[in-house]
Protein backbone atom coordinates (compact mmCIF):
# COMPACT_ATOMS: atom_id res chain seq x y z
CA UNK A 1 0.00 0.00 0.00
CA UNK A 2 1.20 3.51 -0.81
CA UNK A 3 1.65 6.11 1.88
CA UNK A 4 -1.38 8.39 2.46
CA UNK A 5 -1.50 11.67 0.59
CA UNK A 6 -0.44 14.54 2.88
CA UNK A 7 -3.15 17.15 3.55
CA UNK A 8 -3.07 20.41 1.57
CA UNK A 9 -0.84 23.18 2.92
CA UNK A 10 -2.47 26.54 2.23
CA UNK A 11 -1.41 29.98 3.45
CA UNK A 12 -3.08 33.35 3.24
CA UNK A 13 -0.80 36.37 3.49
CA UNK A 14 -2.57 39.59 4.51
CA UNK A 15 -0.66 42.88 4.69
CA UNK A 16 -1.53 44.71 7.91
CA UNK A 17 -3.13 48.12 7.18
CA UNK A 18 -1.36 47.96 3.80
CA UNK A 19 -2.15 51.48 2.55
CA UNK A 20 -1.06 52.95 5.88
CA UNK A 21 2.25 51.09 5.75
CA UNK A 22 2.89 52.22 2.18
CA UNK A 23 2.02 55.85 2.97
CA UNK A 24 4.48 55.83 5.86
CA UNK A 25 7.25 54.33 3.71
CA UNK A 26 6.65 56.88 0.93
CA UNK A 27 6.68 59.86 3.34
CA UNK A 28 8.62 58.87 6.46
CA UNK A 29 8.93 62.44 7.74
CA UNK A 30 5.22 63.22 7.31
CA UNK A 31 2.85 60.24 7.32
CA UNK A 32 5.61 58.18 8.90
CA UNK A 33 5.47 60.33 12.04
CA UNK A 34 1.67 60.34 12.39
CA UNK A 35 0.34 57.77 14.84
CA UNK A 36 -3.29 58.64 14.04
CA UNK A 37 -3.09 58.28 10.25
CA UNK A 38 -5.96 58.09 7.76
CA UNK A 39 -5.26 57.18 4.13
CA UNK A 40 -7.86 58.31 1.57
CA UNK A 41 -9.96 61.41 1.23
CA UNK A 42 -8.63 64.87 2.01
CA UNK A 43 -7.79 66.91 5.14
CA UNK A 44 -10.89 69.01 4.39
CA UNK A 45 -13.06 65.93 4.94
CA UNK A 46 -13.92 65.05 1.35
CA UNK A 47 -13.84 61.46 0.10
CA UNK A 48 -13.68 58.23 2.08
CA UNK A 49 -11.15 56.38 4.24
CA UNK A 50 -9.24 53.73 2.30
CA UNK A 51 -7.35 52.54 5.38
CA UNK A 52 -6.76 53.71 8.95
CA UNK A 53 -3.87 53.16 11.32
CA UNK A 54 -4.71 50.78 14.15
CA UNK A 55 -4.41 53.61 16.68
CA UNK A 56 -7.10 55.56 14.77
CA UNK A 57 -9.36 52.51 14.59
CA UNK A 58 -9.67 52.60 18.38
CA UNK A 59 -11.74 55.78 17.89
CA UNK A 60 -14.22 53.87 15.70
CA UNK A 61 -12.72 54.81 12.32
CA UNK A 62 -13.18 52.14 9.63
CA UNK A 63 -12.33 51.62 5.96
CA UNK A 64 -15.08 52.88 3.67
CA UNK A 65 -16.19 55.53 6.17
CA UNK A 66 -16.60 59.13 4.91
CA UNK A 67 -13.47 61.05 5.83
CA UNK A 68 -15.56 63.84 7.34
CA UNK A 69 -17.11 61.40 9.81
CA UNK A 70 -13.72 59.83 10.56
CA UNK A 71 -12.34 63.27 11.46
CA UNK A 72 -15.27 63.89 13.78
CA UNK A 73 -14.47 60.65 15.58
CA UNK A 74 -10.72 61.25 15.54
CA UNK A 75 -10.09 65.00 15.03
CA UNK A 76 -6.34 64.69 15.74
CA UNK A 77 -5.84 62.38 12.76
CA UNK A 78 -3.58 63.19 9.83
CA UNK A 79 -5.13 62.56 6.40
CA UNK A 80 -3.00 61.70 3.37
CA UNK A 81 -3.70 60.46 -0.14
CA UNK A 82 -2.80 57.03 -1.47
CA UNK A 83 -0.32 56.47 -4.31
CA UNK A 84 -1.61 53.76 -6.64
CA UNK A 85 1.85 53.37 -8.13
CA UNK A 86 3.58 52.89 -4.79
CA UNK A 87 0.92 50.41 -3.61
CA UNK A 88 1.14 48.39 -6.82
CA UNK A 89 4.94 48.27 -6.60
CA UNK A 90 4.86 47.04 -3.00
CA UNK A 91 2.18 44.47 -3.81
CA UNK A 92 4.27 43.05 -6.64
CA UNK A 93 7.33 43.02 -4.39
CA UNK A 94 5.46 40.94 -1.82
CA UNK A 95 4.33 38.49 -4.51
CA UNK A 96 7.91 38.25 -5.73
CA UNK A 97 9.07 37.22 -2.26
CA UNK A 98 6.28 34.67 -1.91
CA UNK A 99 7.20 33.10 -5.24
CA UNK A 100 10.61 32.29 -3.76
CA UNK A 101 8.79 29.76 -1.55
CA UNK A 102 6.30 28.30 -4.06
CA UNK A 103 5.32 29.03 -7.68
CA UNK A 104 1.63 28.71 -6.75
CA UNK A 105 0.86 32.23 -5.55
CA UNK A 106 -2.57 33.75 -6.19
CA UNK A 107 -3.01 37.48 -5.52
CA UNK A 108 -6.59 37.82 -4.27
CA UNK A 109 -6.28 41.60 -4.03
CA UNK A 110 -3.55 44.19 -3.81
CA UNK A 111 -2.88 43.29 -0.15
CA UNK A 112 -3.95 39.62 0.11
CA UNK A 113 -2.29 36.58 -1.45
CA UNK A 114 -2.84 32.83 -1.22
CA UNK A 115 -0.04 30.25 -1.40
CA UNK A 116 -0.29 26.53 -2.03
CA UNK A 117 2.65 24.75 -0.40
CA UNK A 118 1.19 21.28 -0.92
CA UNK A 119 3.88 18.76 -1.89
CA UNK A 120 6.73 20.91 -0.53
CA UNK A 121 7.10 19.04 2.75
CA UNK A 122 10.46 17.53 1.77
CA UNK A 123 11.76 20.85 0.46
CA UNK A 124 11.28 22.36 3.93
CA UNK A 125 12.58 19.37 5.86
CA UNK A 126 9.09 18.24 6.88
CA UNK A 127 8.86 21.14 9.30
CA UNK A 128 5.49 22.31 10.60
CA UNK A 129 3.57 24.60 8.25
CA UNK A 130 3.51 27.21 11.02
CA UNK A 131 7.31 27.25 11.06
CA UNK A 132 7.46 27.83 7.29
CA UNK A 133 4.85 30.58 7.62
CA UNK A 134 6.96 32.39 10.20
CA UNK A 135 10.00 32.24 7.92
CA UNK A 136 7.93 33.67 5.06
CA UNK A 137 6.67 36.47 7.30
CA UNK A 138 10.21 37.43 8.33
CA UNK A 139 11.43 37.35 4.73
CA UNK A 140 8.60 39.56 3.45
CA UNK A 141 9.36 42.16 6.13
CA UNK A 142 13.10 42.06 5.48
CA UNK A 143 12.80 42.41 1.68
CA UNK A 144 9.77 44.71 1.32
CA UNK A 145 9.49 46.55 4.68
CA UNK A 146 5.84 45.46 4.82
CA UNK A 147 4.46 43.67 7.88
CA UNK A 148 2.07 40.81 7.06
CA UNK A 149 -0.08 38.38 8.99
CA UNK A 150 -0.35 34.76 7.82
CA UNK A 151 -3.03 32.15 8.29
CA UNK A 152 -2.31 28.49 7.61
CA UNK A 153 -4.66 25.56 7.08
CA UNK A 154 -5.86 22.90 4.68
CA UNK A 155 -7.96 25.25 2.50
CA UNK A 156 -8.33 28.90 1.61
CA UNK A 157 -11.36 29.54 3.86
CA UNK A 158 -9.57 28.34 6.97
CA UNK A 159 -6.36 30.14 5.97
CA UNK A 160 -8.20 33.44 5.47
CA UNK A 161 -9.98 33.28 8.83
CA UNK A 162 -6.73 32.26 10.51
CA UNK A 163 -4.93 35.25 8.97
CA UNK A 164 -7.56 37.54 10.48
CA UNK A 165 -6.93 36.00 13.90
CA UNK A 166 -3.17 36.35 13.41
CA UNK A 167 -3.19 40.16 13.23
CA UNK A 168 -1.36 41.50 16.30
CA UNK A 169 -3.86 44.33 16.87
CA UNK A 170 -6.80 41.91 17.15
CA UNK A 171 -5.90 40.05 20.32
CA UNK A 172 -2.99 40.44 22.79
CA UNK A 173 -1.73 36.89 22.16
CA UNK A 174 -1.70 37.20 18.34
CA UNK A 175 1.84 37.31 16.95
CA UNK A 176 1.35 37.37 13.18
CA UNK A 177 0.83 33.66 12.41
CA UNK A 178 -2.06 31.32 13.22
CA UNK A 179 -2.04 27.72 11.93
CA UNK A 180 -5.03 25.38 12.08
CA UNK A 181 -3.90 21.72 12.19
CA UNK A 182 -5.50 19.21 9.79
CA UNK A 183 -8.68 17.79 11.30
CA UNK A 184 -9.34 20.88 13.44
CA UNK A 185 -11.15 22.91 10.77
CA UNK A 186 -14.67 22.44 12.18
CA UNK A 187 -13.57 23.21 15.74
CA UNK A 188 -11.83 26.37 14.50
CA UNK A 189 -14.88 27.55 12.54
CA UNK A 190 -17.08 27.01 15.61
CA UNK A 191 -15.36 29.96 17.29
CA UNK A 192 -16.68 32.49 14.73
CA UNK A 193 -19.84 34.48 14.17
CA UNK A 194 -21.60 33.77 10.88
CA UNK A 195 -20.87 37.33 9.77
CA UNK A 196 -17.14 36.59 9.97
CA UNK A 197 -17.36 34.01 7.18
CA UNK A 198 -16.39 35.49 3.79
CA UNK A 199 -19.49 35.66 1.61
CA UNK A 200 -21.96 36.09 4.49
CA UNK A 201 -22.88 39.73 3.89
CA UNK A 202 -25.34 41.97 5.76
CA UNK A 203 -28.39 40.82 3.79
CA UNK A 204 -27.62 37.15 4.33
CA UNK A 205 -27.04 37.85 8.02
CA UNK A 206 -30.53 39.35 8.26
CA UNK A 207 -32.01 36.17 6.77
CA UNK A 208 -29.99 34.02 9.15
CA UNK A 209 -31.09 36.02 12.19
CA UNK A 210 -34.75 35.39 11.34
CA UNK A 211 -34.03 31.78 12.27
CA UNK A 212 -32.07 32.72 15.37
CA UNK A 213 -28.69 32.04 13.75
CA UNK A 214 -25.89 34.44 14.68
CA UNK A 215 -22.90 32.19 15.33
CA UNK A 216 -21.48 29.09 13.72
CA UNK A 217 -22.31 27.17 16.91
CA UNK A 218 -25.96 28.24 16.52
CA UNK A 219 -26.01 26.76 13.03
CA UNK A 220 -24.10 23.50 13.40
CA UNK A 221 -27.05 21.50 14.84
CA UNK A 222 -29.09 22.17 11.67
CA UNK A 223 -28.53 19.59 8.94
CA UNK A 224 -28.11 20.34 5.27
CA UNK A 225 -31.73 19.60 4.17
CA UNK A 226 -33.04 22.05 6.76
CA UNK A 227 -30.63 24.81 5.70
CA UNK A 228 -31.52 24.23 2.04
CA UNK A 229 -35.22 24.47 2.86
CA UNK A 230 -34.70 27.79 4.63
CA UNK A 231 -32.20 29.46 2.30
CA UNK A 232 -32.48 27.57 -0.99
CA UNK A 233 -30.41 24.74 -2.38
CA UNK A 234 -27.34 26.76 -3.35
CA UNK A 235 -27.06 29.01 -0.27
CA UNK A 236 -28.05 26.25 2.17
CA UNK A 237 -25.51 23.79 0.78
CA UNK A 238 -22.82 26.46 0.67
CA UNK A 239 -23.46 27.41 4.31
CA UNK A 240 -23.51 23.79 5.47
CA UNK A 241 -20.00 23.22 4.11
CA UNK A 242 -18.55 26.58 5.17
CA UNK A 243 -19.50 26.32 8.84
CA UNK A 244 -17.63 23.01 8.94
CA UNK A 245 -14.50 24.56 7.46
CA UNK A 246 -14.89 22.87 4.08
CA UNK A 247 -13.69 24.67 0.94
CA UNK A 248 -12.44 23.03 -2.27
CA UNK A 249 -11.63 26.27 -4.14
CA UNK A 250 -8.16 25.82 -5.71
CA UNK A 251 -5.26 28.25 -5.46
CA UNK A 252 -4.39 29.43 -8.97
CA UNK A 253 -0.89 30.73 -9.78
CA UNK A 254 -0.44 34.33 -10.83
CA UNK A 255 -0.66 35.15 -14.52
CA UNK A 256 -0.93 38.48 -16.28
CA UNK A 257 -4.46 38.73 -17.58
CA UNK A 258 -4.90 39.46 -21.28
CA UNK A 259 -8.60 40.16 -20.90
CA UNK A 260 -11.32 40.06 -18.31
CA UNK A 261 -15.03 39.60 -18.93
CA UNK A 262 -18.38 39.27 -17.22
CA UNK A 263 -21.39 37.81 -18.98
CA UNK A 264 -24.94 36.69 -18.26
CA UNK A 265 -27.11 34.19 -20.13
CA UNK A 266 -30.75 35.04 -19.49
CA UNK A 267 -33.35 32.46 -18.47
CA UNK A 268 -35.72 34.24 -20.86
CA UNK A 269 -34.70 36.39 -23.82
CA UNK A 270 -34.64 40.11 -22.99
CA UNK A 271 -36.06 42.66 -25.39
CA UNK A 272 -36.52 45.62 -23.05
CA UNK A 273 -33.76 48.23 -23.38
CA UNK A 274 -34.11 49.37 -19.75
CA UNK A 275 -33.78 45.80 -18.49
CA UNK A 276 -30.72 45.27 -20.68
CA UNK A 277 -29.16 48.50 -19.35
CA UNK A 278 -29.66 47.26 -15.79
CA UNK A 279 -27.92 44.00 -16.64
CA UNK A 280 -25.15 45.90 -18.40
CA UNK A 281 -24.70 48.10 -15.31
CA UNK A 282 -24.35 45.05 -13.08
CA UNK A 283 -21.83 43.39 -15.42
CA UNK A 284 -19.80 46.59 -15.80
CA UNK A 285 -19.73 47.00 -12.03
CA UNK A 286 -18.43 43.48 -11.50
CA UNK A 287 -15.84 43.72 -14.27
CA UNK A 288 -14.50 47.02 -12.91
CA UNK A 289 -14.27 45.57 -9.41
CA UNK A 290 -12.35 42.53 -10.69
CA UNK A 291 -10.00 44.81 -12.61
CA UNK A 292 -9.13 46.92 -9.56
CA UNK A 293 -8.85 43.88 -7.31
CA UNK A 294 -5.81 42.80 -9.33
CA UNK A 295 -4.36 46.31 -9.63
CA UNK A 296 -5.10 46.65 -13.37
CA UNK A 297 -6.55 49.20 -15.77
CA UNK A 298 -7.96 48.48 -19.25
CA UNK A 299 -8.11 50.51 -22.45
CA UNK A 300 -10.46 48.46 -24.63
CA UNK A 301 -14.11 47.87 -23.74
CA UNK A 302 -16.16 45.33 -25.71
CA UNK A 303 -19.87 44.56 -25.51
CA UNK A 304 -21.20 41.29 -26.95
CA UNK A 305 -24.83 40.43 -27.54
CA UNK A 306 -26.06 36.97 -28.48
CA UNK A 307 -29.42 37.38 -30.19
CA UNK A 308 -32.41 35.07 -29.96
CA UNK A 309 -31.24 33.29 -33.12
CA UNK A 310 -27.76 32.63 -31.55
CA UNK A 311 -26.03 35.25 -33.68
CA UNK A 312 -23.16 36.91 -31.77
CA UNK A 313 -22.47 40.60 -32.37
CA UNK A 314 -19.73 42.76 -30.86
CA UNK A 315 -18.82 46.42 -30.60
CA UNK A 316 -15.58 47.78 -29.11
CA UNK A 317 -13.88 51.03 -28.30
CA UNK A 318 -10.24 51.62 -27.32
CA UNK A 319 -9.77 54.59 -25.01
CA UNK A 320 -6.74 56.91 -24.99
CA UNK A 321 -5.99 55.94 -21.38
CA UNK A 322 -6.57 52.92 -19.18
CA UNK A 323 -9.60 53.05 -16.87
CA UNK A 324 -10.88 51.01 -13.93
CA UNK A 325 -13.98 52.71 -12.52
CA UNK A 326 -17.59 51.67 -12.94
CA UNK A 327 -18.95 54.94 -14.29
CA UNK A 328 -16.54 55.19 -17.21
CA UNK A 329 -16.76 51.52 -18.12
CA UNK A 330 -20.56 51.51 -17.97
CA UNK A 331 -20.91 54.78 -19.92
CA UNK A 332 -18.75 53.43 -22.74
CA UNK A 333 -20.42 50.01 -22.65
CA UNK A 334 -23.88 51.59 -22.78
CA UNK A 335 -22.99 53.51 -25.94
CA UNK A 336 -21.68 50.32 -27.54
CA UNK A 337 -24.80 48.37 -26.60
CA UNK A 338 -27.05 51.13 -27.95
CA UNK A 339 -25.22 50.89 -31.28
CA UNK A 340 -25.72 47.13 -31.41
CA UNK A 341 -29.39 47.37 -30.42
CA UNK A 342 -30.04 50.08 -32.97
CA UNK A 343 -28.62 47.93 -35.76
CA UNK A 344 -30.63 44.82 -34.82
CA UNK A 345 -33.29 45.35 -32.10
CA UNK A 346 -34.32 41.75 -31.44
CA UNK A 347 -34.46 39.84 -28.11
CA UNK A 348 -31.10 38.97 -26.54
CA UNK A 349 -30.09 35.62 -25.01
CA UNK A 350 -26.73 36.75 -23.61
CA UNK A 351 -24.97 39.98 -22.70
CA UNK A 352 -21.26 40.37 -22.03
CA UNK A 353 -18.80 43.12 -21.06
CA UNK A 354 -15.14 42.43 -21.80
CA UNK A 355 -12.08 44.52 -20.82
CA UNK A 356 -8.78 44.11 -22.65
CA UNK A 357 -5.44 45.85 -23.32
CA UNK A 358 -4.87 45.39 -19.60
CA UNK A 359 -1.83 46.85 -17.82
CA UNK A 360 -0.83 47.57 -14.23
CA UNK A 361 -2.39 50.71 -12.77
CA UNK A 362 1.03 52.09 -11.90
CA UNK A 363 2.22 51.72 -15.50
CA UNK A 364 -0.74 53.71 -16.74
CA UNK A 365 -0.13 56.37 -14.11
CA UNK A 366 3.49 56.71 -15.22
CA UNK A 367 2.55 56.99 -18.90
CA UNK A 368 0.06 59.70 -17.99
CA UNK A 369 2.90 61.99 -16.87
CA UNK A 370 3.81 62.41 -20.54
CA UNK A 371 0.24 62.67 -21.82
CA UNK A 372 -1.21 65.70 -20.07
CA UNK A 373 -3.20 66.67 -23.18
CA UNK A 374 -5.32 63.50 -23.15
CA UNK A 375 -8.90 63.76 -21.93
CA UNK A 376 -9.46 62.96 -18.27
CA UNK A 377 -11.89 60.08 -18.68
CA UNK A 378 -11.90 59.32 -14.96
CA UNK A 379 -12.32 61.98 -12.32
CA UNK A 380 -10.98 62.01 -8.79
CA UNK A 381 -14.57 61.54 -7.63
CA UNK A 382 -14.81 58.35 -9.73
CA UNK A 383 -11.70 56.95 -8.11
CA UNK A 384 -12.74 57.88 -4.58
CA UNK A 385 -16.15 56.32 -5.06
CA UNK A 386 -14.54 53.15 -6.41
CA UNK A 387 -12.19 53.02 -3.41
CA UNK A 388 -15.18 53.35 -1.06
CA UNK A 389 -17.05 50.51 -2.77
CA UNK A 390 -13.95 48.30 -2.69
CA UNK A 391 -13.45 48.99 1.02
CA UNK A 392 -17.04 47.98 1.83
CA UNK A 393 -16.77 44.81 -0.26
CA UNK A 394 -13.51 43.82 1.38
CA UNK A 395 -15.20 44.06 4.76
CA UNK A 396 -18.67 42.66 4.00
CA UNK A 397 -18.26 40.55 0.85
CA UNK A 398 -18.57 41.06 -2.90
CA UNK A 399 -22.37 41.35 -2.82
CA UNK A 400 -22.50 43.99 -0.09
CA UNK A 401 -22.81 46.94 -2.50
CA UNK A 402 -24.60 47.16 -5.84
CA UNK A 403 -24.81 50.21 -8.08
CA UNK A 404 -28.26 51.70 -8.54
CA UNK A 405 -29.67 52.24 -12.03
Amino acid sequence: MGSPTPPPRILQVDADAFYVQVARLVDPQGAGQAELLLVGGSPEGRGVVTSAAYAARKFGVRSGMPTARALRLCPQATVVGVSRRACSEKSRAIVGVLEQFTPVVEPASIDEMYLDLSGTEGLYGHEALETTARRIRRTVLAETEIQVSIGAGTNRLVAKLAAGRAKPHRTPEADGVVAVPPGQEAAFLATFDLGDIPGVGPRFQERLERYGLKTVRDTLPHERPELEEWFGWRAGSWLYHRIRGMDSTPILPRSQAKSLSRDETFAEDLDDDDALRRELLRLSDRAAHDLRRHGYVARTITVRIRDRDFRDRRASRTLPRGVSTERVIFDEAARLMARLRSARPIPARLLSVSLSQITGADTEEQLGLFDEASDALETERDRRLAEAVDAVRRKFGSNAVERGG
